[in-house]
């Protein structure tokens, strides 16, 4: 374990986080990780690091880090003018940094979470299987909140010097976070809770992100949906990109650090291959849905397990 960057500014909201805290919902505990989980992986790849390996998620504003020995770091995710001693750096590519040398964040061009990855991964105590911070619970990360100034961040035991700088994510293969598609869905399990006229209302409405929004969910604000009899149903399994409708008919999509169950109708929920996509808008951005069926979601969610299996054995083929 090695001392690898101490935090000068801490941004507005930096944790560490992995891929989450598998097999604990039965207990009550949710999963946390990486809201992008694309993106998190795939920086994870570019700098040579399983793609479970701890990154440091990056909320908008970003911190102002100085590297305490030389290292090859790469920045997936949202573009926030990330820089080196003040010179642009690329996003989607692993490079080299030098002691001493300060990575800093500047104004968010787009996209809301980055993921900065650095060879060997970040070092916190595994906590039920995961390092991710999960601050509601104080769990993982470094003393289960989010980065202070000062904090010294190690990375795990590697030689962090030998270690390929250059890899970079083609840039057709690279998300365009600007693009207004809608995002898709697959219907229910509450689907009987609401009238056909109010699931298309659902696909046919847009919805702002509020501010209100946060790693456990996203609250939407639009035209309200309403319920056949009423809102609560008997707590019930939540998934990330669960769709809840609440009494006052405003959508509520769950996600990282949601609860493991909820009492409210679940109208949709978010395939696991457009999540990414979502968590990436901003606050105030407009969303809009389009149902699909569930064999278009085990493909989509499929073909990505296969995109990443091809990367994993490039990276492998290099080293």
């Amino acid at each position: 374990m090695k001392e690898i960057l101490e935090v000068m500014k801490p941004g507005l909201s930096t944790s560490i986080q992995d891929t989450g805290r598998i097999g604990y919902q039965k207990y009550g505990i949710p999963t946390a990780g990486a809201m992008d989980t694309f993106a998190h992986r795939i920086a994870n790849l570019l700098v040579g690091n399983p793609e479970e390996a701890a990154t440091l998620e990056i909320m908008l504003m970003g911190p102002r880090l100085k590297f305490l020995q030389d290292a090859v770091i790469a920045v997936g995710g949202a573009d926030l003018s990330a820089a080196v001693d003040g010179e642009p750096v690329c996003p989607w590519k692993s490079f080299r940094v030098y002691t001493g040398q300060i990575l800093s964040f500047g104004k968010p061009v787009h996209g809301t979470y980055a993921y900065l990855a650095v060879s060997g991964g970040f070092y916190a105590e595994t906590v039920m299987g995961s390092k991710s911070t999960y601050a509601q619970a104080n769990l993982g990360g470094i003393e289960g909140r989010i980065l202070q100034k000062g904090d010294r961040l190690s990375a795990e035991d590697k030689n962090l010097k030998s270690i390929r700088a250059g890899r970079y994510l083609k840039k057709t293969d690279i998300p365009n976070y600007e693009q207004h598609r809608p995002i898709r869905v697959i219907t229910g399990p509450d689907i009987s809770a609401f009238s056909d006229t109010i699931y298309q209302q659902f696909l046919q409405e847009s919805y702002r992100i509020t501010e209100q929004s946060n790693r456990m969910g996203y609250r939407l604000e639009g035209k309200a949906l309403s319920h056949v009899d009423k809102a609560d149903i008997i707590s019930d399994a939540v998934l990330p990109g669960t769709i809840q409708v609440p009494a006052n008919g405003q959508p509520i999509v769950l996600l990282a650090d949601r609860q493991t169950t909820g009492g409210y109708a679940r109208i949709a929920t978010v395939i696991a291959a457009d999540i990414p996509q979502l968590v990436q808008k901003k606050i105030g951005a407009e969303v809009r849905f389009l149902s699909v069926p569930l064999e278009r979601a085990h493909a989509d969610y499929l073909a990505q397990q296969r995109y990443f299996k091809i990367l994993r054995t490039a990276v492998r083929s290099e080293e």
